[in-house]
């Protein structure tokens, strides 16, 4: 009976810790690092596509919002394309995830990821820390649709 109480302490123990060392783990980076991650959202370009309103507004988008991906979506010869979500994407990786995926991704137009290959791995690993402060919010992009098919919703319409 006592070996069950233990187990039963033990799993209530490592269960009320779980949520304490992810907190603790957000706090432990380095201040420097998140201001340096937010200055690069903000002077890279990100919150143009992947904040709703952010570029119409002059960027006066509460911080609470940024980065959730937009509805709007981009259409060129490539389909439609929309903004992901960099809270629910970036998020979810690790540091190591996220460098690999910045160095390999080649996602359809508009999305310059030259741009972001050309980062150096603090640049990017700042980026990483800042956007996984914002903590998980809103909800996917919506799926690419080919360029044989009409997107729902509002597009900005690239030359063909």
């Amino acid at each position: 009976m006592s070996r069950r109480i233990n187990a039963s302490v033990i799993a209530l123990v490592l269960a009320c810790a779980a949520p304490l060392a992810h907190a603790q783990s957000k706090t432990s980076v380095d201040p420097k690092v998140l201001t340096r991650g937010k200055y690069l959202v903000q002077t890279s370009g990100c919150n143009d596509c992947h904040t709703a309103g952010y570029a119409q507004s002059g960027g006066k988008v509460p911080e609470s919002e940024w980065l959730k991906g937009d509805m709007v979506g981009w259409r060129g010869a490539w389909g439609t394309t929309y903004a992901s979500n960099l809270r629910l994407v970036i998020g979810g990786m690790s540091r190591e995830q996220w460098l690999k995926h910045a160095r390999t991704m080649e996602p359809r137009p508009p999305m310059p990821w030259f741009n972001v290959r050309a980062m150096t791995d603090q640049d990017l690993t700042a980026i990483h820390a800042y956007v996984k402060s914002l903590s998980p919010a809103g909800d996917p992009a919506p799926a690419y649709v080919p360029p044989n098919q009409t997107p729902r919703g509002p597009v900005v319409q690239f030359p063909q």
